[in-house]
């Protein structure tokens, strides 16, 4: 019996490991994509080459052609580590905000995470998400949304909630929501409330068009996405 029951035990240990490990931040990759039903081609988002906020990036001072030194924006001191092209993601949409369509990226990996932060590093100056200067920055885009495993879906937008923390470097503002405060969001896109569940789908998305002001861009540069301080800035084959 006595046997019998240090086994049960190892095996209940076992499972509970596996439940973890199931649940743990595994999230590597943000996978672009597109909505467009009616075949408006007015909506475009992918991973490029040399746009991304850069940590410890080659330079050569001219007239050289070769390295003399490196570059890090002070908005983006860290970054994804296997970034080695310094990609950025663009999400677009072009026209009006009431075409049936938009650009998004799926956040890969992260069934069954309860989120805790959220973030991106958007390409924009100064220190203000309402700036109208660079990246565009509204409510609905770019925009976390969360599809939690109870049927709930949150909704984080660049300028609503406000970010917990607004990081301002040269180019780069590195924003961040939750971490050491309690992550909010609006549930089903009405009530402002703390985040729970778990996590069943997860995505950023592009919603406002260039009717949408203060900027009335239609398209904002993002990098280092960041789910509880895991963060992914390159495409999903590493390369543009």
């Amino acid at each position: 019996m006595k046997k019998r029951m240090i086994l049960g035990a190892v095996v209940a240990a076992l499972g509970l490991a596996a439940a973890a490990y199931a649940a743990e931040n595994k999230f590597h990759e943000a996978k672009p994509g597109t909505y467009d039903p009616a075949k408006t081609f007015l909506v475009g988002a992918g991973w490029d080459s040399g746009i991304g906020c850069p940590t410890g990036a080659n330079v050569a001072t001219y007239p050289s052609t070769t390295p003399t030194g490196t570059y890090t924006d002070p908005a983006c001191p860290t970054g994804d580590p296997k970034d080695k092209h310094n990609e950025g993601l663009i999400l677009a949409k072009t026209g009006p905000t009431s075409n049936n369509a938009e650009s998004y990226v799926e956040l890969k990996d992260l069934k069954g995470v309860t989120p805790t932060e959220l973030g991106y590093d958007l390409r924009k100056p100064g220190a203000d998400v309402n700036d109208p200067r660079g990246s565009h920055c509204g409510a609905g885009s770019p925009m976390f949304q969360l599809e939690m495993q109870n049927g709930d879906v949150y909704y984080v937008g660049c300028n609503s909630p406000a970010p917990t923390t607004d990081t301002a470097g040269n180019g780069w503002q590195r924003l961040r929501w939750g971490g050491s405060s309690p992550l909010q969001g609006y549930l089903n896109g009405v009530t402002l409330q703390t985040i729970t569940g778990q996590i069943k789908n997860a995505y950023i998305v592009f919603q406002e068009g260039q009717d949408t002001g203060p900027d009335n861009f239609g398209l904002a540069v993002l990098d280092n996405i960041d789910v509880n301080g895991q963060l992914v800035g390159q495409g999903p084959n590493g390369k543009d």
